[in-house]
């Protein structure tokens, strides 16, 4: 995962930051809230981790900016030295996903990420997955509409996956050639809005069929749920299905 910490004191944050490398996660740190706030604005992360006591301000008037800002659940675990039962019940009562106080034990910390990222995509093990009137088979690797399978390159198929998997959160180009290319930046960024391109036309991601591709100007992309008209709408009703294949 690639995680966003905000930690005012360097050596915990390196420290952190250190912890979750040895664990295959990718950490950015940063020690002021504005700092922290403007990275989570333009970049793409998988979880937040809030210390509560900044400088500038306070981890829970961040973890306000973010539910406002933020238009995807992004998990959100607070880890700080205040450990009263009123604090955690506000943290919690106030967006956050889980609360830690220091120090934590690393082997906990650990664990507590990995739950909230499997929390934060359930669907991840499912065999067939429904949106609107999509169907995502993940054994077969194919994608239908109204029932009719769709012709798609494997790359084609990763990259609608990983949209629909992470529908209404704005995904970077950087974020997208690392977990659909599995590069960081070896490639030219175009690549990815040429495949984008063409895959709207290949998945006919239109209002008609409930959804759009939203380009998002100099940052990246994000699949949106919209109604007929191509107004923003709510997330049409998913399903999981662990049986069957397309008809």
């Amino acid at each position: 995962m690639h995680i966003a910490l905000l930690e005012d004191e360097t050596e915990q944050a390196r420290n952190v930051q250190a912890l979750l490398a040895e664990h295959k996660h990718d950490c950015d740190y940063f020690t002021t809230g504005h700092a922290f706030l403007a990275a989570v604005n333009h970049k793409s992360f998988d979880l937040l981790i809030l210390d509560w006591q900044v400088p500038d301000i306070s981890g829970i008037e961040v973890l306000k900016h973010v539910r406002r800002q933020i238009e995807w659940p992004i998990p959100v675990l607070f880890l700080t030295q205040r450990d009263s039962e009123a604090d955690i019940v506000r943290a919690l009562d106030g967006g956050a996903d889980d609360y830690l106080s220091k120090p934590a034990r690393p082997s906990e910390l650990i664990a507590r990420i990995g739950a909230l990222g499997r929390r934060s995509n359930p669907e991840s093990d499912k065999e067939i997955l429904a949106f609107g009137p999509f169907r995502i088979y993940t054994q077969t690797r194919q994608v239908s509409l109204h029932g009719e399978v769709l012709a798609l390159t494997d790359k084609d198929f990763d990259l609608a996956l990983y949209l629909f998997r992470n529908q209404g959160r704005l995904l970077t180009r950087d974020l997208l050639l690392e977990r659909v290319w599995g590069v960081s930046r070896e490639i030219n960024t175009r690549t990815v809005d040429t495949h984008m391109s063409r895959l709207r036309r290949r998945l006919g991601i239109k209002p008609e069929n409930g959804f759009r591709i939203k380009t998002i100007y100099q940052r990246g992309y994000r699949l949106e749920a919209v109604d007929a008209a191509g107004e923003p709408a709510a997330l049409p009703e998913a399903g999981t299905y662990d049986i069957g294949q397309p008809a």
